[in-house]
């Protein structure tokens, strides 16, 4: 009975829907059952269906992008990115030129110094007066400074002073006399290094002053305060070494120094050669003894010398003595020119005290030892300072 009235209630619906739309003809099933459960009017049918296929559109396209586009990113994104990098990048150099600035702040303390020409006798007088709040360069929180005196470009003629123990802020006092023309003066520079001593190393440079002195009036004399600067490290030149060969018999109180060769000079001359003698000095408690002087060998860089000179020292000073080995370029013209120096016995270093050491543990017996040639101003430094 229910069935039929359901027939019944369709074939109405359907002569009334076509007598209303005569151009639709035929009706889809499923449709005609959705209008008959719930009574929706066909526009809000009809909007369903463009919702639900916009839905698959967008879901669709999203599936696209997820897939397909992995690799691209939004302009926007790229662009607020490559923003960030260069703000980080900006950021890095700030802080990059902040840390130069910091170094460059670095303090290496300040140098007082006179300088003075004398017109009359053609000499630059330079003066070290003292040096303040110098950094420390010693573990005990110290250092051992002292001053460093030349010209640039020949660095011939070297000056130092003494050596101030323990003490950033030293008094020095020194004055040193440069025997230079007024007219080659302006083509020159002085040098004003300050360094820590270091017995058994090489010493540090603490700071430096370089003053082209065509850039002074030497009119009057100047005196002033200089910050230091940062000093690069000398290259140690290479001077040369030397061949000494000792011998003491303790009975005579009698000790024989042998200077046998040399070799690998420095060039002093103008033809790439030099013109070698030797000078031995004797000290004792650093009072000089005696001294002596080999001959002079012309125009070789590795001469040969083979002579003896003999000391008398009784056994009892024996153990403050000390031999200084110079080796000189000889000049006919001029003063001689200091070629090394090396410094053997009482108060040495290195291969200095052993062999003075193998000499007194071999008595009678001559012992050979090659030694390395060193500045000058270096050895006298050492020789300066008070021994440990």
């Amino acid at each position: 009975f229910r069935m039929l009235i359901c027939q019944h209630l369709l074939v109405s619906i359907k002569f009334k829907y076509h007598a209303v739309s005569p151009l639709f003809s035929f009706t889809p099933p499923a449709l005609s059952l959705f209008s008959l459960v719930l009574p929706v009017p066909m526009w809000a049918v009809g909007a369903i269906v463009v919702v639900v296929l916009v839905l698959v559109v967008c879901l669709g396209f999203c599936i696209y992008k997820k897939c397909f586009s992995k690799g691209k990113k939004p302009k926007k994104v790229r662009e607020r990115k490559a923003g960030q990098g260069r703000r980080r990048k900006e950021k890095e150099a700030e802080d990059g030129e902040e840390k130069k600035e910091d170094e460059e702040k670095e303090s290496f303390g300040k140098l007082e110094y006179t300088l003075d020409y004398n017109f009359t006798d053609n000499q630059l007088i330079v003066g070290i007066l003292q040096a303040q709040d110098l950094p420390a360069m010693d573990i005990g929180g110290t250092s051992d400074p002292y001053v460093k005196v030349y010209m640039l470009p020949d660095k011939k003629k070297k000056f130092e002073t003494k050596v101030q123990r323990k003490n950033l802020c030293p008094v020095f006092n020194e004055t040193f006399t440069f025997k230079i023309p007024y007219s080659e003066l302006g083509g020159q520079t002085l040098v004003l290094q300050v360094f820590d001593f270091d017995r058994f190393g090489k010493h540090d440079v603490i700071g430096e002053i370089k003053i082209p002195m065509n850039t002074i009036d030497l009119g009057q004399p100047i005196h002033e305060w200089k910050d230091l600067v940062g000093g690069e490290k000398e290259e140690q030149e290479k001077l040369g070494d030397i061949c000494i060969s000792l011998r003491y018999v303790p009975t005579a109180g009698k000790l024989t120094v042998n200077i046998m060769e040399a070799k690998n000079l420095k060039k002093m001359d103008v033809g790439g050669l030099s013109d070698p003698f030797v000078k031995v000095v004797l000290q004792h408690n650093g009072k000089r003894l005696k001294k002596k002087k080999t001959s002079v060998k012309q125009n070789t860089l590795n001469p040969y010398f083979n002579e003896s000179f003999s000391f008398e020292i009784p056994f009892s000073q024996i153990q403050k003595v000390q031999l200084l080995i110079t080796v000189y370029d000889y000049d006919k013209l001029g003063s001689n020119d200091p070629i090394g120096k090396c410094w053997i016995g009482y108060g040495a270093s290195g291969v200095g005290l052993r062999h003075w050491s193998d000499m007194l543990a071999n008595p009678r017996r001559p012992v050979a030892q090659w030694h390395t040639l060193l500045p000058e101003e270096e050895v006298d430094a050492a020789l300066k300072a008070p021994i440990r």
